[in-house]
């Protein structure tokens, strides 16, 4: 199927606007017209008769009506009894006519009038009917041919104004077709400019859409370029690490006594890169999920539950590093993921005990506002994050302390996880920190109804 232009589309709705409007137009103005024909006729009738009238009674001779006869016009006489006095289309008897619609009108009220076919003529026929003074009825006929020829002359006229009319209509469309698109296509024509060139108020929105979508396409690539890059270096060290530790072990050149040592950190390099691709293959899901709004299946999941078995997880990994990991709050019911939630609250404890020092506590707290709101909040009593880079630690790869994520085994993704998971639950961040104080991350869910 071929596919039409826009201009060709509002060009063609246009003209088929005017054509309905001619169409309708004439259809009225020949309805007009009809009523118009219609009362005419039956006003020449009822002057004929009149006029035949007047002069019968001056003779009262039916056979003078002969002389009041013309090539469209039928005149008859008819007794009370119905019996044809007089008749001008035909010398032959005629049957008796006090059946006749008009003839009993006429009788009965003075006048009467009907369509019909003549059985007589043979065709379509204006019958008018006049009682008399002695009461017989005068009645005078015209066909209908001559009462209709009067649009002989008017048809043509009508056919060829409408004809004149609809190739204006198509002109017309075609003019001011262009006139409203050619506007929007120079709008087009410079994306850089676009919302400068609107010519109409009506498409402000639309350009206002269509530079906030470049604008957002431009960012993505940059963001998907910057990710490239990092993703890159970040597997290039551990990936150069393990291939010079295996290499120096492989040659020989490494001391016994030294083996065990590369082999632990090959393994730490090891474990790191899987994490790295596992948080990696992780925001790839996040991603897709964010751009195609297919979310994952959402339940009533307590916040409460979520931090118990995240706390019974990080145990061991707080213990290791000397730091106190506890929870406290209460049942706090929301709508989301129960394994998008577990991973949220993860990162969040994982990143607080990553970030602190020997003897730091770190507590995870659960509470429900009377709005039906609920919160996940982690605090501690870390290093803490300077005001000039809390804007941007939930970006890719971002790290305050370099060195020391790197030497704790972070990959600069868990906030960035963190963002994400938020986003697709609705949910909103707050970060309040304060270097060699701590930091306290709130994440605060909608309602679950």
């Amino acid at each position: 199927m071929k596919l039409r232009s826009m201009e060709e589309k509002i060009s063609y709705r246009l003209f088929l606007m005017g054509f309905l409007g001619l169409i309708f137009t004439a259809a009225l103005c020949i309805f007009v017209f009809h009523k118009a024909f219609t009362a005419q006729a039956w006003s020449g009738l009822e002057r004929e008769t009149d006029l035949v009238r007047a002069g019968y009674e001056q003779t009262g001779d039916p056979a003078q009506l002969s002389a009041f006869v013309t090539d469209d016009l039928r005149v008859t006489l008819i007794s009370q009894d119905g019996s044809v006095l007089f008749e001008s289309a035909t010398d032959q008897p005629m049957e008796n006519h006090l059946t006749r619609p008009e003839i009993r009108d006429a009788i009965a009220n003075g006048e009467g009038r009907d369509i019909r076919d003549s059985q007589t003529m043979g065709y379509e026929t204006y019958y008018y009917a006049l009682r008399l003074s002695g009461g017989d009825v005068l009645r005078v006929a015209q066909d209908a041919e001559t009462v209709w020829s009067i649009y002989d002359a008017t048809i043509p006229a009508i056919v060829l104004s409408c004809v004149a009319l609809m190739l204006a209509a198509a002109v017309l469309a075609a003019l001011l077709t262009k006139a409203l698109v050619q506007p929007v296509l120079n709008m087009t024509e410079d994306l850089d400019h676009i919302q400068e060139n609107v010519p109409y108020r009506e498409l402000i929105p639309f350009a206002e859409s269509i530079h906030s979508d470049r604008i957002l396409r431009e960012n993505n690539e940059k963001m998907r370029q910057e990710f490239t890059a990092n993703v890159s270096h970040e597997l290039k060290t551990p990936l150069t690490s393990i291939s010079g530790y295996a290499e120096l072990i492989e040659t020989g050149i490494a001391k016994p006594e030294d083996v065990p040592d590369f082999g632990r950190k090959i393994h730490s390099e090891a474990t790191r890169m899987i994490q790295l691709v596992n948080d990696i293959l992780q925001l790839s899901k996040l991603d897709t999920v964010s751009e195609t709004g297919d979310a994952p299946v959402m339940e009533t999941v307590d916040l409460l539950e979520v931090v118990k078995e995240c706390v019974e997880r990080q145990k061991l990994n707080a213990r290791r590093a000397y730091i106190s990991l506890t929870y406290l709050g209460e049942s706090a019911p929301v709508l989301g993921s129960r394994a998008l939630l577990d991973e949220l609250c993860q990162n969040l404890c994982d990143n607080a005990i990553r970030y602190n020092r020997p003897g730091g506590k770190v507590q995870i707290i659960t509470t429900c506002s009377r709005d039906g709101h609920c919160s996940l909040t982690v605090t501690d009593n870390g290093i803490g994050i300077p005001r000039e880079a809390q804007s941007s630690v939930f970006e890719r790869f971002y790290r305050v302390d370099k060195s020391r994520s790197k030497a704790t085994g972070g990959t600069g993704l868990g906030l960035a996880i963190v963002k994400h998971i938020a986003r697709i639950h609705n949910a909103r961040i707050k970060l309040e920190s304060q270097v060699d104080v701590g930091t306290t991350i709130t994440i605060t869910f909608p309602t679950a109804s």
